[in-house]
């Protein structure tokens, strides 16, 4: 939209046909802005629509701002009306004829009657019961009236355009992930998914309701923007919850996850449960031969297998065959965690419990290494190692056996053999010891 010059001397009749000219390229392109905004698909909507809050407040002052739009537009178009007929009354406009056409055309000429008590102050300045205006002023007047009032709606409508959509769209992946999470036994009160979903789908509802009757409290405005409506619709709280809906979604995945594999899961169990009850029974079986085989010796007691483990054992396989996969999901884990443990403790105990027939068999393993390096070396007759060997062996294969004096009848056969078998330094001139060769 253009603006005519400042009033001045008397136009001439060149320059009143440029101003009409121009005047008459500004109305037409009024007049398809006006229409525009008329069919806007935004504003049809603002007018049929139960409008609360912020977007009721300044649909109300933009639906005025319309209306008195439409109102200075038609007295625009009555003054450049009477400002063609002047001219087109001779081909040679008269010097009274450019005095009337300078006056309509740059003078405060145009009166709009009952534009006061009717219009807000705020948009049109103190209310009156009439204004007057040049024809530049009232094209300023249009297009802020028309700049504003088109910002308001393309806002409203892009807010409309975007969420609601998207919120509807939301709404049913929800149903069916709560389906979903029925299946599965995740329901509000039982799981704490399934109150999620609950919470979801009533604030879903609610938003969807805010937006559609106050869609431009979800407007972000853009910073500096000059373009009509400038800014974005604001889909935090659409964020959130799609954030939401995509963490229940997880879960009931996993849930699902737990539905496929529970079976092979209890097995698994099962079997690690039943290995360590055996290996519990291994320990407990040892421990007899240990205290019947080997004296002076600290056998530790082996307990029995964990009954609780059982018990929650048995509970999983009633979740599952009742479905009751939301249950079932976290008893697994604490099930195969626990289980592993006690495997653990099972082999531990058993480590410990035989720990004494290990130490034996060390000793006869060493006892029988030292023999035999001393019969390679040719001193398997000499009388001092045959009495130790003699006396460590019916400690080490006697039944109780106590180990620490074995220990030592081992050691002391291996100082035996130390000394036969390292060979001896000679005196100082004096031959060798033919014992102590090698």
């Amino acid at each position: 939209m253009g603006v005519t010059g400042p009033p001045g001397p008397v136009m001439d009749r060149d320059e009143v046909d440029r101003a009409l000219a121009r005047l008459g390229a500004e109305h037409e392109a009024i007049e398809t802005s006006l229409f525009a905004l008329q069919d806007h698909a935004g504003r049809r909507l603002l007018e049929g629509a139960r409008l609360t809050g912020t977007t009721q407040e300044r649909w109300a002052a933009a639906d005025q701002a319309i209306t008195l739009l439409w109102t200075y537009f038609d007295a625009y178009t009555a003054a450049l009306r009477s400002a063609r007929e002047i001219r087109a009354r001779r081909r040679w406009s008269s010097r009274e004829d450019l005095a009337d056409l300078t006056e309509l055309l740059r003078g405060e000429s145009v009166t709009v009657a009952g534009s006061g008590p009717s219009t807000p102050a705020s948009l049109t300045g103190p209310a009156r019961l009439s204004d007057r205006f040049t024809l530049a002023d009232l094209v300023e007047r249009m297009n802020d009236l028309y700049a504003s009032s088109l910002d308001m709606v393309v806002a409203a409508d892009a807010v409309w355009s975007a969420l609601p959509a998207r919120i509807d769209l939301l709404a049913a992946e929800l149903g069916r992930t709560r389906q979903l999470a029925h299946s599965v036994g995740v329901r509000p009160g039982e799981h704490p998914s399934g109150d999620d979903l609950e919470r979801i789908t009533h604030a879903l509802t609610r938003l969807r309701e805010d937006v559609v009757s106050d869609p431009l409290a979800y407007w972000r405005s853009g910073t500096g923007s000059s373009a009509p409506g400038g800014g974005r619709p604001d889909t935090t709280a659409y964020d959130r919850e799609a954030q939401a809906l995509e963490e229940v979604r997880r879960e009931i995945d996993a849930v699902l996850t737990v539905r496929q594999d529970a079976e092979v899961r209890l097995g698994r169990l099962r079997d690690v449960l039943s290995r360590a009850d055996r290996t519990l029974a291994e320990a407990r079986s040892a421990r007899g031969e240990v205290l019947a085989k080997i004296a002076a010796f600290e056998v530790p007691a082996v307990s029995g297998p964990p009954t609780a483990l059982q018990e929650q054992l048995a509970t999983a396989a009633e979740y599952r065959r009742s479905a009751q996969w939301h249950r079932l999901s976290p008893l697994l884990e604490t099930l195969e965690t626990r289980a592993e443990d006690e495997l653990l403790r099972a082999r531990e105990s058993l480590t410990a419990v035989t720990q004494p027939l290990a130490v034996r068999a060390e000793l006869r393993g060493r006892l029988d290494a030292y023999k035999a390096k001393v019969a390679r070396l040719g001193f398997a007759e000499d009388p001092l190692l045959v009495e130790r060997y003699d006396a460590a062996r019916r400690m080490l294969w006697s039944a109780p056996c106590d180990l620490r004096a074995a220990e030592d009848a081992v050691l002391r056969y291996q100082r035996a053999a130390a000394d036969v078998l390292v060979p001896r330094v000679p005196d100082q001139g004096g031959p060798a010891d033919r014992r102590g060769e090698s």
